[in-house]
């Protein structure tokens, strides 16, 4: 079974809004509910956990498309940090869930994820133990103390890590497990506490256009983007984009 985690608990405050990022209506529907699309109509994607705070259930439900409604194994308390609300997740799944199986972490905010990157994070989970999407450096790199510069490091070999991000579920638990209570506060990235367990991490080729919204910039790049390319009737549009179709 591939379970997402749909990762919905943080504030976004560096987006100058009242209410956090995923929940701003875009095209009459919240960020999360483009998101949540392309998770309910991949054929490969079996179960939905999302994580958001008790005061959103009700707004996600409502807005739920009925192809995630019919994956959703429900809600997930969020932590004091990505990394906790994502523990508190697994802690939900491994209820259901095998230790065999892979959960796939994504953020609420990135709603321009691809059918095609899920696809590829599944797959790469069948030969490793986890996968991670990156992009390339396109600046050069420098390794700073202060206020000078130490050392030069290799562009070719630094990379911008992405999310969707999937994994075993069972070592993944057991990886955060082991940062327990006090490390995992800490750990700014998921693929952190695989790398620390000695997991069998692959890295797969990240996609430009699946960035994460967390400022003004980046939400009317996506509101522009809705609007690029559309078809559909006067009752229900389709944004379409490459391999995304997006409920808008």
């Amino acid at each position: 079974m591939n379970i997402a985690l749909i990762l919905a608990g943080g504030t976004g405050t560096r987006i100058g809004s009242d209410i956090p990022k995923q929940y701003i209506l875009v095209n009459h529907k919240m960020i999360i509910t483009h998101c949540l699309q392309v998770f309910g109509t991949h054929p490969q994607i079996d179960a939905v956990q999302i994580v958001a705070n008790p005061q959103w259930h009700e707004e996600i439900s409502g807005q739920m498309p009925k192809c995630v409604a019919e994956k959703f194994r429900g809600f997930s308390k969020p932590g004091t940090n990505r990394q906790l609300s994502i523990y508190h997740g697994l802690q939900d799944m491994m209820r259901y869930a095998k230790e065999t199986d892979t959960v796939i972490i994504h953020d609420a905010a990135r709603p321009l994820v691809s059918a095609a990157m899920l696809s590829a994070c599944v797959d790469s989970c069948k030969e490793h133990d986890g996968v991670m999407p990156v992009l390339p450096m396109k600046d050069t790199v420098y390794l700073g103390d202060g206020g000078k510069i130490v050392s030069l490091l290799e562009r070719e070999k630094i990379y911008a890590g992405q999310a969707p991000e999937a994994f075993l579920l069972g070592k993944y638990y057991e990886a955060n497990k082991a940062l327990m209570p006090e490390r995992i506060a800490q750990i700014n990235g998921s693929t952190e506490p695989a790398v620390l367990a000695g997991m069998d991490i692959a890295m797969i080729p990240g996609d430009e256009e699946n960035f994460k919204i967390t400022t003004q910039t980046d939400l009317e790049r996506f509101r522009r983007m809705l609007n690029d390319t559309w078809a559909g009737d006067e009752n229900e549009s389709i944004c379409v984009r490459g391999d995304r179709a997006v409920n808008v």
